[in-house]
């Protein structure tokens, strides 16, 4: 089976977030099921030059204002790639979609509608000689893939989109209704229109055959008003067609017992010498030299909506507990100023890093006993599942994939042996004070706490289940 993955950033060509991660791990996932897939992404600077061998794909005579080239070639890992080199479009300084200044690109509009129609030319076999069975589109940037080859009129492959994060929606004005190729016909409630504007997202998810999101309870959740950012009620139309697949992680890169990155490597029978990397780490972070206390770390945007502000309320109860917290990220300006301060406020048992540093993420993971993510919605979330794997048992915010990953430390999931973290109400501060008493609780018993780690190292967060999943879908949208 043909499958052409479109998306606005796959990894490790460019990547901002997780959907990079998601869309540089499914064609190898997908592999073993006889799914040939080819990943449709924009050629920002820097992008061919990690592409070989590089040949031309074909060409498009106007792209939204000028000629472009489509290259393919493969990554480091061996995907096989379609880069869109329109440089009027993409070769520019900055990141994907913002300016140098933080501000959006004033022309995001068609930058990624151009995505979407080369996908519509590949998609229709008007472009190259391959032409796919199905079109992926991933979030927003994707979104008007399925909406052009729908109004195409003509037999077309069949569509998918996956959101990755509903917040993200992609609007712009009417006015561009004409220059973004879409037909005044698609301006309805049914199509692109979304209160007045044109929303890519919305597009995708009214034309897509399929719709899917990355984790179960999200696919619930966005049905709802609280979740929904308006389109929930579009999705429960459509909820028949509508599904949840926890996203996998990358469990090579992410071993405790193989990580280059780790002073000390380790097993769920060898948790003894997970404690060296907490030593090496406070050392090198200025904590007081405590193996005894109980390391809490965030590894996260420093954001309102990833709960952060709920974490540093919730501060007291980790140090009172005799721990200390160790912070790793970057956001809004006074979440960070927050994080600062109470460092500042701690010195040697708070430490604060603005930023972000992928070896050193490692070393969080390899060195803390217990990660914070108690984000206030989650579609998926990854630091909960390297935790996971790493034996730093989450403490998470009852949302999303964070639900659907971590089995609540409550006393019959521990007397059964199945609990894996804890729990708490999102939104919650008082609640997650009780998760960190709980935890600090569990941790004065190390045979328990151990238990705990073993369980939560033995779960198997792979893409192989997400791999079968997205295959069955596939597979029902084209029967052999």
């Amino acid at each position: 089976m043909r499958v052409l993955s479109v998306a606005s950033e796959v990894y490790p060509l460019v990547k901002t977030g997780g959907l990079a991660d998601v869309a540089g791990a499914l064609p190898q996932a997908l592999a073993p099921h006889g799914i040939e897939i080819k990943t449709l992404v924009p050629a920002y600077p820097g992008v061919l030059d990690r592409l070989h061998p590089r040949e031309n794909y074909g060409s498009v005579a106007d792209l939204f204002g000028g000629p472009a080239r489509v290259i393919s070639g493969r990554t480091t890992s061996g995907a096989e790639v379609l880069a869109i080199h329109a440089p009027h479009l993409y070769q520019r300084a900055g990141g994907p979609y913002l300016a140098p200044g933080g501000a959006d690109w004033p022309d995001n509009g068609p930058r990624f509608a151009a995505l979407g129609w080369v996908a519509r030319l590949l998609g229709l076999g008007l472009l190259g000689s391959w032409q796919p069975q199905i079109v992926h589109a991933h979030d927003w940037q994707a979104g008007l893939a399925p909406a052009y080859l729908a109004l195409a009129g003509t037999a077309r492959p069949a569509t998918v989109i996956t959101i990755h994060n509903i917040a993200f929606q992609g609007l712009f004005p009417y006015a561009d209704l004409y220059e973004l190729r879409l037909p005044p016909r698609a301006f309805t409630i049914d199509g692109v229109e979304f209160h007045g504007r044109i929303g890519f997202l919305k597009a995708g998810l009214a034309f897509a055959d399929r719709l899917t999101t990355v984790s179960p309870s999200y696919a619930r959740e966005i049905q709802g008003p609280q979740h929904g950012h308006g389109l929930d009620g579009l999705l429960r139309h459509r909820a028949g067609v509508l599904s949840g697949i926890l996203n996998g992680i990358d469990t090579a890169a992410w071993d405790p017992a193989s990580d280059p990155m780790i002073a000390e490597r380790y097993d769920a029978e060898h948790l003894s010498d997970k404690a060296r990397n907490a030593v090496i780490l406070r050392r090198r972070l200025g904590l007081e030299p405590r193996p005894k206390a109980p390391l809490f770390c965030i590894l996260s945007r420093l954001t309102q909506a990833k709960g952060i502000d709920l974490a540093l309320g919730a501060l007291h109860q980790i140090l009172s507990g005799g721990g200390q917290l160790a912070i790793l990220g970057a956001g809004e300006p006074l979440i960070e100023a927050a994080a600062r301060a109470a460092a500042e406020a701690h010195p040697g048992q708070v430490v604060t890093i603005i930023g972000y540093d992928e070896s050193l993420a490692h070393q969080f993971q390899a060195a803390a006993d217990a990660i914070l993510v108690p984000s206030r919605t989650e579609p998926c979330g990854l630091t909960q599942l390297y935790g996971l794997r790493y034996g730093t048992l989450p403490i998470v915010a009852r949302v999303g994939g964070l639900a659907d990953s971590v089995i609540d430390a409550s006393d019959a999931a521990l007397e059964d042996g199945a609990a894996t973290g804890f729990q708490f109400a999102a939104g919650s501060v008082d609640a997650l004070r009780d998760a960190i008493a709980r935890a600090l609780v569990l941790f004065a018993q190390p045979e328990a706490w151990r238990a705990v780690q073993r369980r939560a190292m033995s779960r198997d967060f792979s893409w192989r289940t997400p791999a079968r999943r997205y295959a069955e879908l596939y597979r029902s949208l084209v029967p052999a």
